[in-house]
């Protein structure tokens, strides 16, 4: 089945450009200019394969659309890439703050950008499995996981994680009582993706822990080394 991209994109030489490209491969393609009207016709649906936003767009930004869309149930796990001309860490920091899944800064390569896509949505396709009982759910503690439907319980409210935190939730649950460094995180939740740095790990883990609530007390902070989720849930 072909991917769906919706691209949000005001320059009209860029937004053709990727077009084109991205046609090339095979892949059905949803142009707008508009960051409200793009917010709109996510929220209408149904859902695209990916969405690929600039940051600076017409009446509501990149960074505004990203927040939506991960507060919206039927987009939370939808892969979110973000082009920008703002280049400094501050700006990729907030980028994946507000849930975006990768950042590129413009100019940038249609290529490379095309293999992150790709690289992107296979991560999204291919979760890792872990430890699933009967009944396709893994719960620890507080928080049921249930890696099919991609969905998450924290004392049995539901709540929407995107595809990297999702499989960055699995890949400790994996791993459980071990310390993981930051590269040992990279490799099980990004793959080869050589563009992820150390300090996009500690965002996304920040994020991960303020999302799960009280199921993140279990996930530790391991200074000079990286993370640790517990071995076994605390006792309440």
């Amino acid at each position: 089945m072909s991917e769906h991209l919706f691209v949000v994109e005001d320059e009209p030489d860029i937004a053709a450009l990727l077009e084109r490209a991205f046609r090339r491969e095979g892949w059905t393609v949803t142009l707008c200019a508009n960051g409200r009207e793009a917010v709109e016709r996510l929220v209408a649906g149904p859902p695209p394969s990916l969405l690929l936003v600039d940051v600076n767009l017409p009446e509501v930004s990149g960074f505004e659309i990203c927040r939506r869309v991960r507060r919206e149930p039927g987009l939370a796990d939808l892969p979110v890439v973000v082009v920008s001309a703002r280049a400094d860490e501050i700006d990729r920091v907030v980028g994946f703050e507000v849930g975006a899944d990768d950042y590129v800064t413009k100019p940038f390569s249609v290529r490379e950008l095309i293999l992150r896509i790709r690289a992107l949505l296979r991560r999204t396709r291919d979760l890792p499995s872990s430890r699933t009982p009967e009944g396709g759910r893994i719960t620890f503690g507080p928080l049921t996981l249930e890696p099919e439907a991609h969905r998450a319980w924290v004392a049995n409210e539901e709540i929407l994680l995107t595809p990297i935190e999702y499989r960055l939730v699995l890949s400790f649950l994996q791993h459980r009582g071990r310390a993981l460094t930051r590269e040992d995180i990279l490799s099980q939740a990004w793959g080869e993706d050589l563009h992820i740095t150390s300090r996009t790990v500690d965002t996304h883990v920040k994020r991960l822990r303020a999302k799960l609530g009280i199921a993140g007390e279990a996930l530790q902070t391991l200074r000079g080394v990286g993370y640790r989720w517990a071995a076994a849930p605390a006792e309440r």
